[in-house]
């Protein structure tokens, strides 16, 4: 029996069960109602209400200007949505590190004011403090590993993370400090396969990666990126399913073309 098609509502405890049969995990990244409703009554088992609307809705070159009560506000436009997925929101940048209590207060807001399911916050032992005590109020923590994009400015670059050997380590360390923590997932970000599958045999909560290869728990990817609307964007981990780029591009053409030449709207198509 498949515990993904047998579940009418997405929650941790469900990823778990996943995990623990073999069966994989998938995730997508969703910023408004109308776009989530679809993805939810697709059947997704979490949608990421993810930090990139800096990048895809906003138009940042990062994800560091987003604020908390804009995650909120895209967050809440998600929940709006749902009937199946488990929704997840990123905490922003800013709104966690260094202090275990604003950690707390940013988290506590995001549940209450967008009824969102759980949180994400990336970072390893250095983040502990703030997850512990989020966990304490009872509030579902999913980790990030890997290349963490808030932190791009200390990387200076997208390139793979961990691929020494003392990175590896400390990125399989951090896995586990997460799990003790009490963390129910973590994603891991562009990092080579052999270390993502290491991770996912190292621990038993789910591992959902992105461009982490395929021996993990689930992945997930950007909607716009997978869609094939966002076009400036094409690393070797995305597969583009759609490209609705050209489809809505032809159709905002041939409107205006219709609109010009006085075809639209035609006598059926009034009052």
């Amino acid at each position: 029996m498949s515990v993904h098609k047998n579940v009418k509502k997405v929650t941790t405890h469900t990823l778990q069960e996943m995990k623990n049969s073999g069966e994989k995990i998938s995730m997508l990244t969703g910023y408004d109602f109308s776009m989530a409703k679809i993805i939810d009554e697709a059947g997704m088992d979490i949608i990421l209400v993810g930090d990139s609307a800096s990048n895809v809705m906003a138009g940042h070159e990062t994800t560091l200007p987003i604020t908390l009560d804009q995650m909120i506000y895209h967050a809440s436009s998600v929940v709006r949505a749902i009937n199946r997925s488990l929704v997840v929101v990123d905490m922003p940048f800013g709104s966690y590190q260094g202090n275990s209590l604003e950690a707390l207060s940013s988290a506590i807001r995001i549940m209450k004011e967008s009824g969102g399911h759980a949180v994400k916050m990336e970072g390893g032992k250095e983040i502990l403090d703030s997850i512990k005590r989020i966990l304490t109020a009872g509030i579902p923590v999913m980790g990030h590993l890997g290349l963490t994009p808030q932190s791009i400015y200390k990387f200076g670059t997208y390139v793979v993370r961990a691929k020494e050997d003392e990175e590896a380590a400390n990125l399989i360390e951090d896995a586990k400090a997460l799990e003790d923590a009490g963390c129910f997932a973590i994603v891991l970000e562009k990092i080579p396969a052999a270390l993502a599958k290491r991770v996912a045999e190292t621990v038993s909560i789910p591992i959902i990666g992105i461009g982490a290869g395929g021996d993990v728990d689930g992945q997930v990817l950007v909607v716009h990126d997978m869609l094939g609307i966002n076009n400036e964007f094409n690393p070797r981990f995305l597969r583009k399913y759609n490209n609705l780029h050209e489809q809505m591009s032809s159709a905002f053409k041939a409107y205006i073309k219709d609109v010009q030449s006085g075809d639209f709207p035609n006598e059926s198509e009034q009052y």
